[in-house]
């Protein structure tokens, strides 16, 4: 038994396919296959039902994947030792962001990275959280950063910054006259979401303790994952949306100008850096969680005179 057949048994896992994982792991598809019937033929079991596609493991095979996991996670950890001996930071660190907090976080983010750590190979992917959680448990991201709290007991959540929603108004609003908003006055008044799959879809209607209320014309139906698609139906002169603070950022000051924030507590989402339990490249992602802090404004930092708001209450979760 060794770790490059270990490897390959867990990507087959991974990604239910021997083609794929041979592409994965830049091996051909015989040779990775060649090596997974010789740990089988050495264990006296079948790891794979090789009847199905796609390909499932069998009984005793998930549990030997998920020992052969933990085996190849202690073998990684004897080189971030070296590395962290050696006070290098390098590799390869895989970061899942969600759609709503990427553009306008992760630019400066990136430039600092490059900068402070130059051995570090990031790969960065915009995902749903959905789409986050599951990779961070089948180990194809290392951490991501998430709305939190999430509830799940396999995630580690690294709370990092508290942002604000504030509300972006059309000229033609009759909240524009308002200095200071709250969840009642923006009940009913045309909202634009962002379509199912979005934690941030989930928390506005939290905030407006509404379900969606479908103000918009019934023969008309947008179904969008951009926050600027939000932006641009409000600047036509429709109805208002509900925005995350860091995008507030690249707006005119005319555009600032039909911005309302809520009357305190105002709601808040956290936003943490969410990993497995058992997650491997601390000293990589102490970095990533040292160069956000640096680049956010110090007042994010705090939660004070805010209120967190849930993506789980009452609304199906992303």
């Amino acid at each position: 038994m060794t770790l490059v057949q270990l490897e390959y048994i867990v990507a087959v896992d991974t990604y239910r396919s021997f083609v794929a994982a041979a592409e994965k792991c830049f091996v051909t598809q015989p040779t990775l296959s060649m090596q997974v019937q010789k740990l089988e033929e050495t264990l006296g079991v079948k790891l794979f039902d090789r009847s199905r596609q796609p390909v499932v493991p069998t009984e005793i095979g998930t549990q030997i994947i998920q020992q052969a996991r933990k085996i190849l996670d202690e073998s990684a950890r004897i080189r971030e030792l070296i590395d962290g001996h050696q006070g290098e930071i390098k590799g390869d660190l895989k970061v899942g962001v969600i759609p709503t907090l990427a553009p306008y976080l992760m630019p400066g983010v990136i430039t600092g990275m490059l900068k402070n750590y130059p051995a570090l190979r990031l790969q960065i992917w915009e995902l749903t959280t959905d789409q986050i959680i599951a990779q961070l448990k089948n180990g194809l991201l290392d951490c991501g950063l998430l709305s939190t709290p999430l509830g799940d007991q396999a995630l580690q959540e690294i709370p990092l910054l508290y942002e604000s929603f504030a509300v972006y108004l059309s000229d033609n609003s009759p909240l524009v006259k308002k200095k200071y908003l709250s969840s009642k006055d923006i009940a009913g008044a045309g909202l634009w979401l962002l379509n199912e799959g979005h934690c941030m879809r989930n928390q506005v209607l939290n905030i407006c303790r509404q379900k969606d209320s479908g103000d918009h014309p019934q023969n008309f139906e947008y179904n969008t994952g951009s926050v600027e698609t939000l932006k641009r139906m409000v600047d036509l002169g429709n109805g208002i949306t509900i925005l995350p603070e860091l995008s507030l950022g690249d707006l005119t000051h005319q555009q600032l100008e039909r911005v309302r924030y809520f009357k305190t507590p105002e709601p808040v989402r956290e936003i943490s850096i969410v990993t497995h339990r058992n997650f491997l490249k601390r000293s990589a992602i102490d970095a990533l969680e040292k160069q956000i802090l640096s680049t956010i404004p110090k007042n994010m930092r705090s939660n004070k005179k805010r209120e967190v708001v849930g993506i789980k209450v009452g609304f199906p979760t992303s």
